[in-house]
């Protein structure tokens, strides 16, 4: 299992737009991401759960990655997270 920790820096936090493009981000991959935020945890793959998490601008979650591809999926989500949140 892989993981890393993130703080949001978009000023809008995980909505719609940039969950649903997560969402697809995740679904490319054989392994199961996680985004956990405090006690709440749920599928990157899920989209209306990972919003429900209620992640907002300057929060810190946890991402977790375990899978067969982990490896290479781990280094596809601290990209898109620098990248787009």
């Amino acid at each position: 299992m892989q993981s890393f920790h993130y703080t949001i820096s978009d000023e809008q936090g995980i909505h719609a737009r940039p969950a649903g493009i997560l969402a697809k981000e995740a679904k490319k991959y054989k392994s199961e991401i996680k985004i956990k935020k405090d006690d709440k945890e749920a599928a990157a793959t899920q989209l209306l759960k990972m919003m429900g998490l209620g992640i907002k601008y300057n929060d810190q979650i946890t991402v977790s990655i375990e899978g067969e591809d982990e490896e290479s999926a781990c280094e596809a989500m601290k990209r898109f997270f620098r990248e787009n949140l």
